[in-house]
């Protein structure tokens, strides 16, 4: 059974014909809901915290620093949910072709 989560708030900060750019803020327990990655993006954790990732493969639980971006290829698909206990943020930049 799914339970029903608050929601993770975008913030598009800039959006041109080469990237997308946008700061994503998460309550504790807030989610992005399911959805995949259809471009290549880099993620720009604002402070410390803990995610789990719901993934079609099951769950796991990321650690995030920051300081400490990270690279994905285009055609990820999961459901973020923010596991820290309080609110966390990061920045995802989408690169377009």
């Amino acid at each position: 059974m799914a339970t029903k989560r608050a929601q993770a708030t975008p913030t598009t900060q800039a959006d041109n014909e080469r990237v997308t750019v946008t700061e994503w803020r998460f309550p504790p327990g807030a989610e992005t809901g399911w959805h995949r990655h259809g471009r290549d993006y880099v993620v720009v954790p604002l402070k410390d915290g803990k995610l789990l990732l719901e993934t079609p493969e099951g769950e796991v639980i990321s650690e995030l620093r920051l300081g400490k971006s990270y690279f994905r290829n285009a055609g990820v698909e999961h459901n973020v949910i923010n596991a820290s206990g309080e609110e966390f943020a990061f920045v995802e930049i989408e690169m377009k072709p």
